[in-house]
C-alpha cells in the first residue's frame, strides 16, 4: 500500500510540473511558428487558387469621373490580350489603401501605354466616400464599384488592399495582400513589362 501512495505522489508531482511547463512549451512553439512565418519570404504573397488560371471576368459600373473615357461599365474581358493588368481591390476607409493610392497613380501615369491599372472598390457602403477617395488622390486609372461583392468573392478577397497581376493572356500571375511598397510594385512590373 505504501508503494501505491509513493507512486501516486510522484505521478502527481510530475503532473504538476507538466501543468506548469505547458505555457512555456506553448510560447516556444508559437515563437517557432512566428520565426518560420517571418522567414517565408514576401509576407504579402498570399497563395491563391487563381494563380495560373484565367482571371474571373467582371462587369462593374464605373465612377463618374471615368465614364467619358471608359464608358458606363468596366468589363475586364474587354481589356484582356492588350497589355498586362494590375487589378487593385480597395476601399475608402482602408488606411493602407490611402498609402498605396499615390504609388498606383504614379505607376499608371508612367506605364499606362504598357500596363492597365484597374481599381475595384469593395466593401464600401457609401459610394460618395469612394468617390471622395478618388478625388482626394487625383486617381486617373479607371475604377469600378463592386456593389454586390461578386468580384471580391470571385477573387477570394482576404482584406484590402489586395492586388492581382494579370498577364496579357488573361491568367493571374500573382496575388499580393496588403499595401504595395515601391520595391514590391517594381518587382511586379518587372514580371510583365
Amino acid at each position: 500500500m505504501a508503494c501505491g501512495r509513493a507512486g501516486f505522489g510522484q505521478g502527481s508531482r510530475r503532473g504538476h510540473r507538466v501543468k506548469r511547463l505547458w505555457p512555456f512549451a506553448l510560447l516556444v512553439g508559437l515563437g517557432a511558428l512566428l520565426f518560420w512565418g517571418l522567414r517565408r519570404g514576401d509576407p504579402g504573397a498570399l497563395p491563391s487558387v487563381l494563380v495560373g488560371k484565367p482571371a474571373p471576368d467582371f462587369t462593374l459600373p464605373t465612377f463618374a469621373p471615368y465614364r467619358a473615357e471608359w464608358g458606363e461599365q468596366l468589363q475586364l474581358s474587354k481589356y484582356l490580350g492588350r497589355k498586362p493588368i494590375l487589378l487593385n481591390l480597395w476601399a475608402s476607409w482602408c488606411v493602407p489603401c490611402r498609402d498605396e493610392a499615390p504609388l498606383l497613380e504614379a505607376a499608371w501615369r508612367r506605364y499606362r501605354d504598357r500596363l492597365l491599372i484597374l481599381g475595384v472598390n469593395v466593401q464600401d457602403t457609401n459610394p460618395g466616400a469612394a468617390l471622395g477617395f478618388i478625388q482626394e488622390f487625383s486617381l486617373t486609372f479607371p475604377s469600378g464599384i463592386d456593389t454586390n461583392g461578386r468580384v471580391w468573392i470571385d477573387y477570394g478577397g482576404y482584406g484590402v488592399p489586395e492586388t492581382f497581376l494579370i498577364g496579357k493572356d488573361g491568367k493571374v500571375l500573382y496575388r499580393h495582400a496588403g499595401p504595395l511598397s515601391p520595391a514590391t510594385l517594381q518587382e511586379l512590373l518587372r514580371k510583365v513589362l
